[in-house]
């Protein structure tokens, strides 16, 4: 590699704020509202126009992990401020009855993307977040060793710098955390990192005859592969109506280097081969469904998701890493600040493999370790870049944990800077008491 020296700079401060939130998903706008809601100036910083992360440029348009199979009965069991965010969004009209996935064993959640947009405006806007778009986090200023002083953007309006006293790391990279030296994992893409999707919405479907066939696609995949008519990137789809039933959203691409590696969401030049080789995934497989799939015979793609969708990178190690073991036994945790319901969903090379709870319970608690990095002191990460082990996160990444540990990161900021103590620090049973009395379940027997 070769190099270019830079001259030296001096880097105008955008702001002070007592919290700063990098990356508007589902565990950064959490976070970000809990803290403005205890009173912290809080600016969150989001590098597109919009917050919600996959669920919102990644055109995920699905909620997992809100429910849980407990003992048999599907429940609802992430609450908090992830029920005024539902309740935002029925209010728009956006949100679909919950539907069972992965065999019927598990409910999960469509909705309509603009809703979700606009609720997320609303609820952050109403919380007193200050909110700065299209802003790349690039880089943060250490004040020492452990302690993060500032984050360096860059935006159309040039280089920034945001001063923080608390930060949380909502990236899904664990950028920030990663640039201030916590240690991390990073799973080899080319032996078990899981592979991205590129999602796309379809309309004009007949809605009746499509759901007739539904559970017979997989089925209707396989001959097609053995006559020889189309090769498929992976081979369990997931195929599901939206809110208008003339509408269906599609998760079926798979997204790999060369060499059969995933493609790596932290290096540029892998993700503009896994952007471009998804939408040739969507040309070569749409036909498919137009010419073998009952319903969709007049159906055409209404829409590429923006950006494609990055199920794992960086691992921040925490205090505790979240295992595959947690997941599949409903592990307790007595600093518990949320719960989790999701079974392993590992997508791996050519399919997904779906590894079930091991006892009927069928939820394990979240710990507030595992949103606390090493070495840093005023720094929570949360999301999917969260201390997890690659099988724990395969499960605990999508929205539902995760907008569990965004409102227990913003809440705890909240007790660390009144408390005067570094961000591990903060007295347990005072967030989880204060978790609950904002409508969180932290997952007790006899609960919600």
């Amino acid at each position: 590699m070769t190099w270019i020296e830079e001259p030296g700079r001096r880097t105008a401060v955008l702001g002070e704020y007592e919290v700063v939130v990098v990356g508007g998903g589902p565990a950064g706008v959490m976070a970000a509202a809990a803290a403005a809601r205890a009173g912290r100036s809080t600016i969150l910083v989001e590098r597109n126009g919009y917050t919600g992360g996959a669920g919102s440029a990644g055109g995920l348009s699905t909620f997992c992990g809100l429910h849980a199979n407990v003992h048999g009965e599907h429940r609802q069991v992430i609450h908090g401020l992830a029920d005024e965010l539902l309740a935002r969004m029925a209010a728009l009209d956006g949100l679909n009855e919950p539907h069972l996935s992965f065999a019927d064993r598990i409910l999960a959640q469509a909705y309509d993307i603009s809703a979700y947009k606009i609720a997320l405006d609303d609820l952050l806007v109403g919380s007193g977040v200050t909110l700065l778009f299209h802003a790349l986090a690039v880089g943060v200023v250490m004040a020492d060793e452990s302690t993060v002083d500032a984050l360096l953007v860059e935006s159309k309006s040039g280089r920034g710098a945001i001063r923080g006293r608390v930060f949380v790391d909502g990236s899904g990279d664990g950028d920030l955390a990663a640039w201030a030296g916590a240690p991390y994992e990073k799973t080899d893409p080319g032996h078990g990192m899981l592979y991205p999707s590129l999602m796309f919405r379809i309309n004009g479907v007949d809605a009746g005859a499509a759901a007739a066939t539904h559970d017979r696609l997989s089925g209707l995949m396989e001959d097609a592969e053995r006559a020889g008519r189309f090769t498929f990137p992976r081979k369990r789809p997931i195929v599901r109506p939206q809110r208008n039933p003339l509408e269906w959203r599609a998760n079926i691409t798979q997204l790999r280097n060369p060499d059969g590696s995933a493609i790596d969401g932290t290096d540029v030049w892998q993700l503009t081969r896994g952007e471009l080789q998804g939408r040739r995934q969507v040309r070569d497989v749409f036909p498919f469904y137009r010419q073998e799939v009952p319903g969709f015979a007049a159906a055409y793609v209404v829409d590429i998701a923006p950006d494609i969708g990055i199920r794992e990178t960086r691992r921040i190690v925490g205090a505790h890493q979240l295992t595959q073991d947690d997941i599949l036994d409903c592990a307790d945790f007595p600093d518990a600040i949320g719960v989790n319901g999701w079974p392993v969903e590992a997508h791996v090379a050519g399919d997904v493999e779906i590894r079930w709870q091991r006892r009927p319970r069928g939820y394990n608690q979240l710990p507030f370790r595992m949103i606390v990095p090493q070495v840093l002191s005023n720094t929570y990460v949360v999301g999917r870049c969260a201390s997890m082990t690659h099988e724990g996160q395969s499960s605990a990444r999508v929205s539902g944990p995760c907008f569990a540990m965004g409102q227990a990161a913003g809440t705890a900021a909240d007790l660390a800077l009144s408390a005067g103590v570094a961000v591990g620090d903060v007295d347990v049973a005072k967030l989880q008491a204060r978790l609950e009395e904002d409508g969180a379940w932290l997952g007790g027997e006899g609960g919600r």
